[in-house]
């Protein structure tokens, strides 16, 4: 069994479906890039208040592990009371960009995750002064902003005035942002020049065939509970997982999680050739293919 992790064994002795839930659990893997991103925000973190504070633009294809990183990281800074004064702190949050670009919803956005009680149509001026003075009262450090290419979805003078919002927000409350999106992210961004001077990108590639791919790899292997060794880092079996994949974690860890539990079901137990070609699988590229025709 030496090729699972030693508390991961102890699930070998659990039925199939036990297995399979846990399988389908979602996992952690502490890749390099990640790790990488990880030290950047963290960076973030310790950086001393100044009057332009140094901001993140994390970019990347869909589905290639950029928003699992943010989660990640916001789930390392957690909401903390403080004993000695009795004060609740949220050092790290996260939201989601609205739709299209819109300066109230993206208010709403931030008190309805803090769970903070407002009333959905006050002045924009309302919702601004509420939000300045709760992240502050919060001593909110990091302000995580995902999809941040929804700004392209509107009017020039939307894109404008959500990204006037950013810079007031870091302006006032001298904190660090991460902007989270793909490509589209740089030319949102971009088109403040202010502000994509205060953006470090960091990019998030597509895997591909080389070391970190195959030790990726490995990490799967080692943490699901079949009873026999797939050996994935094969050439031959990366390549597969590759080419279904496309390059995107996300897909690669679906792929090993279907497999993986098609190798339990079948008695197989473990992911080979076979089964993975026996998958009902399409690759992103094919899904968007068919998904066009349908429109």
């Amino acid at each position: 069994m030496e090729h699972l992790k030693a508390e991961i064994r102890e699930y070998l002795s659990k039925t199939d479906n036990e297995r399979i839930q846990y399988i389908k659990e979602n996992r952690w893997i502490g890749y390099p890039r990640a790790k990488y991103v990880f030290d950047k925000l963290e960076e973030l973190m310790l950086h001393p208040i100044t009057h332009r504070m140094p901001n993140i633009l994390l970019v990347g294809d869909t589905n290639n592990g950029k928003t699992v990183i943010v989660d990640r990281f916001q789930k390392t800074y957690p909401p903390v009371t403080r004993e000695e004064t009795g004060v609740l702190e949220i050092p790290v949050i996260l939201v989601q960009a609205p739709p299209i670009p819109d300066e109230k919803r993206f208010y709403n956005s931030i008190l309805d995750r803090l769970g903070i009680p407002h009333r959905i149509n006050d002045r924009i001026e309302t919702k601004q002064s509420q939000v300045l003075h709760i992240l502050r009262h919060l001593n909110t450090k990091l302000l995580i902003i995902d999809e941040i290419q929804h700004i392209l979805a509107g009017s020039t003078s939307r894109q404008r005035t959500f990204l006037n919002v950013i810079k007031y927000l870091a302006n006032e409350l001298r904190i660090s942002i991460v902007g989270v999106g793909t490509k589209d992210a740089m030319n949102a961004i971009q088109t403040d020049s202010q502000l994509a001077n205060r953006f470090e990108p960091i990019h998030l590639p597509k895997w591909q065939m080389n070391e970190e791919y195959l030790r990726l790899l490995a990490s799967f292997e080692y943490t699901t509970p079949l009873k026999k060794p797939s050996n994935l880092i094969a050439v031959e079996t990366a390549t597969i997982i590759l080419g279904m994949s496309e390059g995107s974690i996300g897909e690669i860890s679906k792929i090993v999680k279907k497999a993986a539990v098609e190798a339990i079901r079948t008695g197989e137990e473990k992911i080979t050739k076979s089964v993975l070609k026996s998958l009902d699988w399409r690759a992103p590229s094919e899904r968007r293919t068919l998904s066009n025709k349908m429109i």
